[in-house]
């Protein structure tokens, strides 16, 4: 009995090592790839540099919505690369939250947008499944589910600060005519 339960152990090891050689190969060229290397300049922009906030910040409203056609790249590596719907759901859950947290009206969001590093959480999620991280891939397979959930909840409070944000212009242009 305890001579198979090595032989199940050392043949699980083996198999471990032969998967992660198989993610190295078949992950080889996301690594070298134009599209890789950009997101991770995107990474250091918009998130080391807070690019993002200060878009977010000097095109209130609409800024937050621009950057976040910088996820695109992303969702490229995450659906046609590595080709894992979990990872898609991840990344397109960070970045729902970005924009949410960035269109809190007022300049809050875009100072709160400061600490939320979405595109440097979704770099790692990719980068992750690269090098075939156990930890990274398990946590996110294990979340799909409720990702899911939480995308459906994201849009919800989206809607809810447009429209809290289409009020509060109109309540600022109204009292701008008053005053002129």
């Amino acid at each position: 009995m305890l001579n198979l339960q090595r032989n199940n152990v050392a043949f699980n090891n083996a198999r471990q090592v032969d998967m992660g050689e198989y993610n190295h190969l078949k992950y080889a060229g996301i690594k070298e790839s134009g599209t890789y290397r950009c997101i991770g300049q995107i990474a250091k922009w918009m998130d080391r540099y807070y690019l993002d906030a200060v878009i977010g910040l000097l095109l209130e409203g609409v800024g937050d919505f621009i950057t976040q056609l910088l996820t695109l790249p992303y969702l490229y590596i995450s659906i046609f690369k590595i080709k894992s719907l979990p990872l898609t759901l991840a990344i397109i859950y960070n970045s729902l939250c970005d924009l949410a947290i960035g269109m809190i009206p007022l300049g809050i969001g875009d100072m709160m947008d400061i600490f939320k590093r979405s595109y440097m959480q979704n770099f790692k999620l990719i980068d992750g499944f690269i090098h075939g991280d156990r930890a990274t891939i398990s946590a996110v397979n294990k979340k799909a589910a409720i990702t899911v959930v939480l995308i459906v909840l994201m849009v919800v409070v989206i809607y809810i600060l447009v429209k809290l944000t289409i009020v509060l212009m109109r309540y600022v242009l109204s009292m701008l005519v008053w005053l002129l």
